[in-house]
């Protein structure tokens, strides 16, 4: 066992005048099985590349273990997989390698071929492999989960349970759950770290959060009560200041003395109700500071005169002489929210294409009224770039709902003003996300759309669908979210 000792960390980018990290503190046992959370765009792969040495900071980061990143970079894809192994580890034995793959259920035949022919999944498998027979490790995993489909999520987070001496960065509330015994999470304002998985530190946050708006609001209360009692007490010890001057009703004169120490002792009850009053204001000040605003999103689709929207009969896609599905047969009517289930290369995404009009050759037939209008959001944000507003323009979508959005998914009014090419991949994500609830349409069309989303926005997508109900043909690997979302499920 290892401490990884973080003091009085600050850093930020160049250029930048606001701090990423401030002053923060905190120490992490290198045995731990950390997952690592938090909205997009605060930090998380900031905090990785900085444990890497990537950047300067003022502060310290001490440890004697060996920090590795996952996914490490391969020089040569085409390599056989034996030789990129090689390259990051070589003095790997050959046994402990395949005792690794066997865990992750990969055939050692994987490493007789080119990198680049591996699947995703494969190739996620094969790094963690590598990186996992290192001694004296402790790896950075960012983000493992996208684009692997369900059973090689599930896999890969068995076989993270068995290990221990990571952070793991990864909005898969299951695979964190299954994954990790710790959580760091970036807050608002600053870095926490509790013991369990997500649910039990989500749960926590949760009674943290209703305990701090209930303080909050009597606080609120006693401010104004103590507010109005303070006036009245003041403005009381005022007008008997001035009677000592005066007379009384009778015409015998006043006792300066008593009124005196009467409007003393009045004073000194306003001063005491004043300083319980700041109290209670500065106790306010310390409250609502990491509550994570959630607002409703909304959307606005399209009502369409059938029932039945969509319908594919033995319809079979192929590139070339490959074939990436055959006889796919389903219906889509209003009001369906439905899944495409299947492992990545069976051609879910072509399918979601196909529906949307894109020029693939299929055979079978497909059914689709020519006033049906989609909106689309693709796996891809490869493309993004310019501005907010030059972007919305190009869409043909309203620049303030757009904008609204993108505010209700945790974007600052200064991260709106930035080019989209300088976003991280949540927040670029969140771009295609409220374009599509910007868009005027029958069917909504969903490709992956929660990969590098965060936990907190993925809620609120779930509360949207929840609510609204609209029909929704989509692609996603988040179990919690496909088991809470889905109608129906057509597995390829």
């Amino acid at each position: 066992m290892s401490i990884i000792n973080v003091s009085n960390l600050t850093f930020a980018y160049d250029g930048s005048y606001d701090n990423i990290f401030e002053n923060v503190s905190f120490q992490l046992d290198s045995d731990w099985k950390l997952g690592f959370t938090g909205r997009n765009g605060r930090g998380k792969t900031t905090f990785l590349n900085l444990l890497l040495g990537k950047y300067e900071y003022s502060g310290t980061i001490s440890s004697n273990v060996h920090f590795e990143y996952f996914p490490f970079h391969v020089k040569h894809k085409d390599s056989m997989t034996l030789d990129v192994i090689s390259d990051v580890h070589p003095d790997y034995q050959h046994w402990e390698l395949v005792r690794e793959l066997n865990l992750l259920q990969v055939s050692e035949d994987v490493l007789y071929r080119p990198f680049d022919s591996l699947s995703n999944g494969e190739q996620t498998k094969v790094m963690l492999a590598a990186l996992f027979m290192k001694e004296n490790q402790f790896l950075l995993i960012d983000e493992p989960t996208n684009h692997l489909d369900l059973h090689a999520r599930k896999l890969v987070s068995d076989y993270l349970s068995r290990k221990s001496g990571f952070i793991l960065v990864s909005h898969d509330r299951s695979f964190l759950d299954n994954s990790v015994d710790h959580i760091l999470s970036i807050n608002k304002t600053n870095i926490e770290i509790q013991k369990g998985n997500f649910s039990a530190w989500w749960e926590n946050k949760k009674r943290q959060d209703e305990y701090e708006l209930a303080s909050n609001e009597k606080l609120k209360k006693d401010i104004k009560r103590l507010s109005d009692s303070a006036k009245r007490t003041g403005g009381w010890s005022h007008e008997v200041e001035k009677s000592k001057n005066g007379t009384r009703n009778s015409g015998s004169k006043v006792d300066k003395g008593y009124i005196g120490h009467k409007a003393a002792k009045m004073m000194k009850r306003s001063k005491n109700i004043e300083q319980r009053q700041l109290s209670a204001i500065q106790e306010k000040s310390k409250l609502l500071k990491n509550i994570e605003s959630a607002e409703r999103l909304q959307i606005h689709q399209l009502d369409f005169h059938k029932n039945e929207i969509i319908q594919l009969e033995n319809v079979s896609i192929a590139y070339g002489s490959n074939t990436v599905c055959k006889d796919i047969s389903f219906t889509v009517e209003k009001g369906d929210r439905i899944a495409l289930y299947g492992k990545n290369g069976s051609g879910k995404s072509s399918i979601l294409k196909l529906i949307c009009g894109e020029d693939i050759s299929y055979t079978g037939h497909l059914r689709k009224d020519p006033q049906v209008r989609f909106s689309y959001v693709s796996q891809d944000t490869s493309g993004l770039a310019g501005s907010l507003s030059e972007y919305a323009s190009i869409a043909g979508i309203d620049e303030s709902l757009f904008k609204s959005i993108l505010r209700k998914l945790d974007f600052s009014r200064l991260q709106l003003d930035k080019d989209i090419s300088t976003y991280s991949a949540g927040q670029k994500k969140k771009v295609l996300i409220a374009k599509s609830l910007s868009e005027e349409a029958h069917l909504h069309v969903w490709d992956e759309p929660l990969n590098f989303v965060d936990v907190i926005s993925r809620m609120q997508i779930e509360d949207l669908l929840l609510e609204h109900s609209p029909t929704l043909l989509f692609v996603e690997h988040d179990s919690e979210f496909c088991a809470n979302i889905a109608t129906k499920i057509i597995e390829l």
